[in-house]
């Protein structure tokens, strides 16, 4: 019999599940008839009676000081509606291993499954059916993992028969047949199809579906990178792949902090006393549109996995996230089939980060959020994070043939089949019922142990190599770890979440918090040992075999016997032809400011500059007590700073920056100078607190439309962008990802590519977190200066442009031969103590820049305008490379600045309004707690 356990607030306690889920309904939704939500948590119990129900309740799953329970009986009463949503059968529930655990615990036997869901009370007398529905499907429902439960369960176990290893009878399939088998689930083309059929037809047997899945993971787009390591004809003329030119600047930069670039899960750099630090940034675009919040939360976990994945293991500081959404408030009909809001997209997205970091005792504390219609049908989603280690263990480890293959955390179930595949092939409107299985439901403290017992392993000497169970699950770690070597391994000892998997989806399953280690055998029973202290569980799954293959089996039966060199070297490479044609983007009407007030506001409330500290606050930066410079400062904490410190450290002053640059928009005016911004922003955002440029790598990511060849010629000029900033900067790119699968095509032939996105991110070493400053005014009186070199007739792509209703043509262009100078000069100020405050320019220009430095420090600025300076260009151009720098009024700016293009344009004063004069003419003054409403409104709207 099971047992129910309902757990709601008191009454007169606010229910903000249930508040915010009325919040959704009424903004996202637009529906008023609902006037009230309640929530409970429902617990089901088997094994169990009655009377330890009633003792979990108490002891476990009900608050007393403001929550009730009831056993097999409802909480909600009144509600016009009633009804409960839980996870499919089969999708991992989190709560359910923990409930189980803490009952044995707390010394409660004989249970044998438990499971965790929501019920959801409405009210309202108007609430139609229809209205129900609407809210079911794009609110509480996401029908790739949830359902709504309409008669309460009779068992919560799951049973299964595993169904047999498959023969694929590709010898003989025709060219149609081959792309039918490769349609939505494998997504290789027909070149690579044949290659594979050629390879069965040469060893005289067909493959099994185990081998044949293996191998489609193992060439898709997501793990081997295609179109990066693909020969490139541009305009007739063929250069060098992508990556191999990325690698190369890196190799020619020859940086001597670098310790390790594109070969393992992260990159490395020497930092202080021993010890380095590392960083990885991934996407998980394709999950997140279909599940945002599982999505998300699994993008975390992964590149979590990737900073402990690297080297002998590598304990993880500090997490980001950079998001592309299409604007909240987009109107429904806007958005194409198979697709959800932005508006939830958005606000669960966030909740994913949130709940992953927050749990594991991660700090999230540097990020952004931008915002661009053509993300309606896919959103990018990318999740960062960065570790520190012992500078003698980053190197790459690898096994030795034999070692033994140890499995780690968290079992396998049905959860992330297919996604590798599925994240490199196009969306459409069936991505969400074909691809339901590719989405997984993170467990943070599953992850979270799982880190503990490795560090402790690696302290020990214990670990050969590791590396994390992603995309591809075991086919992928295993066959990726046995590449020089061979491994073999036994499917049928993988602990599993449930029965009646088949062998193929247990080698390919992607379930989240797994690791995989090469360890020698005389070091598997200590490993053991700590893996039982931390509640981690173990197995030998095999061997590292020194025969050159990959091989699994079920039951002792073979059912994959793969060559390695086949595997991974099998792949033809590709041929493709690029070729980029600018497009001739609308400019702007002459138009003449009135009311500059509005104007300034509006600049400040666009969604690509407004406040996004309501997000920031959900997130824990603070925890691990390591932030020097954490996202907000000032006097009232809401300044934004440009980048975070951390003393990862703890009692030494050296600091660790990391920062990011990106900016969609100007891709699609011209993807080399929008791309050489992005990489300018992400070094300003460092410098300008402190970093010194020549202590500091990247890292990139594409995020991409599915590469035709006029994409791929963008392409083609982002990635040359990259290497001229790197050769030009002398900061090499030691990590990176591409993700080109950003389109979106609908039945009806409607077609939806994202603005081609490349994020860099940066990250550095400072000998002195004292040696840094804020972005916030520190006192009345400073010289305020205009440091950096710019066009102000360059305003293509500018926010103040897309309040007059156009793109325009003519973007900031990056000046590299004065930029490096910039920088240095930059950093050699703030290092000598001569600046108060910095803060680099960005989207919303000097205006956005100088009004969030007045937030910061609570004071007023006066500036004057160039005669010669159209005054909107002054204020709203947005080249990167610049800073407003705050120097103290007994110092001479020339004296500092002389070297570079420099302008003292003003001083902070009393007051709380920004004014400004052009040729001895007043032109305007403005309030700054109207700015600072403007600027706050959008997010806080959300995120209320």
């Amino acid at each position: 019999m099971i047992q129910e356990v309902r757990v709601t607030v008191k009454d007169g306690i606010p229910d903000k599940k249930g508040e915010d889920v009325l919040y959704e309904i009424n903004h996202a939704l637009g529906i008023k008839n609902v006037e009230k939500v309640r929530t409970a948590r429902v617990y089901r119990f088997e094994g169990i009676g009655k009377d330890d129900a009633a003792y979990l309740a108490e002891k476990l799953l009900a608050e007393d000081v403001f929550q009730f329970y009831r056993i097999n009986g409802p909480v909600i009463e009144g509600a016009e509606v009633i009804l409960e949503v839980a996870y499919k059968p089969g999708v991992m529930n989190p709560e359910a291993a923990s409930l189980i655990k803490s009952a044995a615990d707390l010394g409660i036997s004989g249970l044998v499954a438990a499971d965790s869901c929501w019920e959801y009370g409405f009210y309202g007398k108007e609430i139609t059916g229809a209205e129900i529905e609407r809210i079911v499907n794009s609110l509480l429902v996401n029908a790739t993992v949830e359902y709504v439960v309409k008669n309460p369960p009779t068992t919560l176990i799951i049973h299964g028969t595993p169904g047999p290893t498959k023969i694929i009878p590709i010898r003989e399939m025709s060219d149609e047949e081959l792309i039918e088998l490769s349609r939505d689930k494998l997504f290789l083309s027909l070149e690579e199809m044949k290659v594979i059929q050629n390879y069965f037809t040469g060893i005289q047997r067909d493959p099994t579906d185990c081998e044949i899945e293996t191998i489609a993971q193992t060439w898709s787009e997501h793990c081997v990178h295609k179109t990066f390591k693909a020969r490139l004809v541009v305009d007739g003329i063929e250069k060098k792949p992508l990556l191999k030119r990325l690698k190369d600047a890196t190799e020619e930069i020859s940086h001597p902090l670098v310790l390790s670039a594109f070969v393992d899960n992260s990159g490395v750099m020497e930092f202080y006393d021993g010890m380095a630090i590392c960083g990885k940034v991934e996407t998980h675009n394709s999950p997140s549109a279909i599940e945002p919040y599982g999505g998300a939360m699994t993008g975390s976990g992964g590149v979590f996995r990737d900073i402990v994945g690297t080297g002998q293991g590598a304990k993880v500081v500090a997490s980001t996230d950079m998001f592309c959404f299409a604007p909240p408030h987009t109107p429904r009909e806007h958005i194409p089939p198979g697709c959800l809001h932005p508006h939830y997209l958005l606000r669960r997205v966030v909740a994913g980060v949130r709940d992953y970091g927050n749990r594991m005792g991660i700090p999230t504390n540097n990020g952004s959020v931008h915002f661009h219609r053509d993300f309606r049908a896919k959103p990018s989603v990318i999740v960062g994070a960065y570790g520190i280690l012992p500078a003698a263990g980053c190197r790459k480890g690898k096994p030795e043939a034999g070692d033994l293959v140890v499995a780690l955390g968290g079992r396998t179930g049905r959860d992330g089949i297919h996604g590798a595949t599925f994240s490199s092939g196009e969306m459409t409107d069936r991505t969400i019922e074909v691809n339901s299985s590719a989405v997984q439901i993170g467990h943070p403290i599953e992850e979270k142990r799982m880190f503990d017992a490795i560090l402790a392993a690696r302290d020990e000497g214990l670990i050969r190599a590791i590396t994390d169970c992603g995309a591809g699950g075991f086919a992928s770690a295993v066959g990726e770890m046995g590449s020089e070597t061979g491994a073999r391994i036994a499917l049928d000892r993988a602990p599993l979440k449930y029965t009646g998997l088949s062998p193929w989806e247990i080698l390919l399953s992607e379930s989240q918090e797994r690791m995989i280690l090469a360890v020698a055998p005389e070091h598997v029973n200590r490993l053991f040992e700590i893996c039982r202290g931390y509640n981690v569980e173990a197995t030998v799954l095999g061997e590292f075999t020194g025969d050159h293959y990959f091989t699994a089996t079920y039951e002792g039966r073979v059912v994959m016997n793969l060559d390695m060199e086949f595997l991974h070297n099998g792949l033809p490479q590709r041929l493709l032809k690029a070729s980029w044609k600018r497009p001739c983007h609308a400019e702007p009407g002459e138009a003449t400011t009135v009311n500059w007030s509005g104007l300034y506001s509006q600049v400040l409330s666009h969604l690509n500059v407004c406040s996004k500290e309501p997000i920031v606050r959900l997130y824990d930066h603070g925890v691990q007590g390591t932030n020097a410079l954490p996202p907000f400062g000032g006097i009232n904490g809401d300044g934004p700073n440009d980048a975070v410190i951390l003393t990862p450290i703890l009692g030494k002053p050296y600091g660790m920056i990391i920062s990011h640059g990106l900016n969609p928009v100007l891709n699609t005016i011209d993807p080399y100078y929008g791309s050489l911004w992005a990489a300018t922003e992400a070094a300003s955002n460092a410098v300008a607190c402190g970093a010194n440029p020549n202590e500091m790598v990247l890292i990139d990511n594409f995020i991409w439309p599915f590469p035709d060849e006029e994409l791929l010629g963008a392409l083609d000029m982002a990635v040359d962008a990259c290497v001229d900033f790197a050769r030009a900067t002398g900061m090499p790119f030691i990590s990176g990802k591409d993700s080109l699968s950003s389109t979106y095509r609908g039945k009806d032939g409607t077609v939806i590519k994202i603005p081609p996105v490349l994020c860099i991110s940066a990250f550095g070493r400072i000998p002195d977190v004292s040696r840094s400053v804020s972005t916030d005014f520190k006192e009345t009186g400073s010289h305020i200066v205009l440091v950096g070199y710019r066009n102000p007739n360059e305003m293509a792509g500018s926010v103040y442009y897309e309040i007059l209703g156009a793109t325009g043509n003519n973007l900031p262009r990056i000046n590299m031969r004065l930029l490096k100078k910039v920088l240095e000069t930059v950093y050699g100020a703030i290092n000598s103590g001569k600046l108060l405050a910095c803060h680099d320019i960005s989207e919303g220009g000097l205006a956005a820049s100088l009004a969030e430095m007045c937030f910061g420090g609570d004071i007023g600025a006066a500036i004057r305008i160039p005669g010669d300076e159209k005054a909107e260009n002054f204020f709203f151009n947005e080249t990167a490379g610049c800073f407003l720098a705050e120097v103290p009024a007994v110092l001479n700016p020339a004296e500092i600045f002389g070297e570079v293009p420099y302008k003292v344009i003003g001083k902070t004063v009393p007051g709380r309004f920004i004014t400004a004069d052009q040729s001895g003419q007043p032109l305007f003054a403005v309030d700054l707690e109207e700015l600072k409403e403007a600027w706050l409104k959008p997010m806080t709207e959300v995120f209320r």
